[in-house]
């Protein structure tokens, strides 16, 4: 029984999905207790509960402590079993989170998986289901994990009511690290905003001042067409594809705040990620090491890429992954970018 603190580092759900997906792919039970002891409002919320049930179904586990509210979680995974699986968070949580939970698993069993998700898909403090589509997947591609994503509707706060499909085949003996330290030529950089059940001209006003900050032309702006009955809602991303990796980055809207402000924070997010030599960005660093873990772990080769922060978010990821697998991470900070070293063993 590995034995987790919830309150170290950041002291969020990160640690509990962490230790969740490890558990499936590695068969080790858990008990964690302070859950999400550094939060304002502690222990398990809705999505956290999806994200519970969710791993105790795809593996037959058993569990105690899975209560709305709960700070102490006991789970023992049995079997990982690929299938046809539906997951409902129930409210505006974010269902991609949920998805983040039971990948790597699926990832590692021994066929097909049919994944279909109901909540929030654009969420702060959250992938984006667009960040999972052209960031994290594309590399899981390139590990030997195949996945097709299709977003069916949007789904923001407070509604909810979005939708998506994932689709994983299994590949536990095609899995090969490589290493990801330089982000290669800027190939293509865009925005749009998703802007439903808004007036048109705030994703026209968003636009146009990223463009007068980046000094974007009109064909590299986008204004998505959304079909969206549960609420209104607002992102703004900026997609930078680059040769190794593609970078997405989200500034949500919100009352109070100017079509202008988000833009403008938009802007310096990306510009700090382009004065940077880091491949990737603060969340794709610490979203990145646990699939890249199990790959090392189970080829026995190591792996590295830079970023341009570690966050306490890629930290708490860290020290989970080596409770669960017998790999060394170890970090390397330099004048304009950090380097992740995974190492078996």
């Amino acid at each position: 029984m590995i034995e987790i603190d919830g309150s170290q580092g950041e002291g969020g759900g990160q640690i509990l999905r962490s230790a969740l997906a490890l558990s499936m792919c590695t068969g080790q039970a858990f008990a964690l207790t302070r859950i999400r002891a550094g939060r304002s409002k502690p222990g398990l919320m809705r999505q956290h509960l999806t994200c519970v049930h969710a791993a105790s179904e795809i593996s037959s586990a058993r569990v105690e402590g899975a209560e709305l509210n709960s700070q102490a979680l006991h789970f023992t995974p049995g079997t990982v079993r690929c299938g046809s699986y539906a997951f409902n968070v129930g409210s505006a949580g974010s269902c991609t989170l949920v998805l983040q939970t039971v990948w790597p698993a699926l990832m590692l069993a021994a066929g097909e998986s049919r994944v279909q998700l109901r909540g929030g898909t654009h969420n702060p403090m959250a992938p984006p289901f667009h960040f999972l589509e052209r960031s994290y997947a594309p590399l899981l591609r390139r590990l030997g994990a195949p996945v097709q994503l299709t977003l069916q509707r949007h789904g923001f706060y407070p509604a909810g009511g979005g939708e998506f499909e994932a689709v994983i085949g299994g590949a536990r003996e095609a899995l090969t690290p490589f290493d990801l330290n330089e982000r290669g030529s800027a190939i293509e950089a865009y925005a749009h905003c998703l802007a439903p059940a808004l007036p048109s001209s705030i994703a026209r006003r968003e636009l146009n001042k990223l463009a007068a900050l980046m000094t974007w032309q009109p064909e590299q702006l986008r204004q998505a067409g959304v079909r969206q009955n549960e609420g209104p809602g607002n992102a703004l991303l900026g997609t930078l594809v680059h040769e190794q990796v593609t970078e997405v980055f989200t500034e949500f809207g919100e009352k109070g705040v100017t079509a202008e402000t988000v833009a403008t924070q938009l802007a310096q997010e990306m510009r700090r990620y382009q004065s940077s030599d880091g491949a990737l960005g603060p969340h794709l660093a610490d979203q990145w090491v646990l699939p890249l873990a199990l790959a090392v772990h189970l080829r026995g080769q190591p792996a590295s890429y830079s970023c341009t922060e570690l966050t306490p978010h890629a930290l708490s990821n860290f020290a989970v992954i080596q409770s669960f697998l017998p790999v060394r991470i170890t970090t390397e900070s330099g004048a304009n970018a950090h380097r992740v070293r995974i190492a078996p063993g």
